[in-house]
């Protein structure tokens, strides 16, 4: 397995997800979305498990400030998303092609 967990610190999930890889002995990689976001291939790659919307986190602050409800396009919303990295729900795991976005156990449990 080749774990990346794309996330911020200081999210309660995120924390969870590297807490669950770490008890079953798994080797991953933490990405901190504030210092590094998704690079455009890596969201394409993401975005082949897991739709688009389901990225958005509706609930952040910059989804207002950036009218983010008014825009239907998926092309700007992924541009938004490639600059904004508070933009995503975290975490995001990513196993090779396999992704998820949030706490997803049942689902890591099938790539052991």
């Amino acid at each position: 397995m080749n774990i990346q967990i794309f996330g911020v610190k200081k999210c309660f999930d995120t924390k969870k997800a590297e807490r669950y890889f770490k008890e079953r002995n798994v080797k991953f990689q933490f990405i901190d979305l504030n210092e590094k976001t998704l690079s455009k291939g890596e969201l394409q790659s993401v975005k082949a498990s897991v739709p688009l919307n389901d990225l958005i986190n509706k609930q952040a602050k910059e989804y207002k400030a950036l009218n983010l409800d008014q825009i239907r396009s998926a092309e700007i919303r992924e541009e938004l998303l490639l600059a904004h990295p508070r933009l995503y729900v975290t975490p995001i795991v990513r196993n090779g092609k396999k992704a998820t976005v949030g706490y997803q156990p049942e689902i890591w449990k099938e790539w052991e």
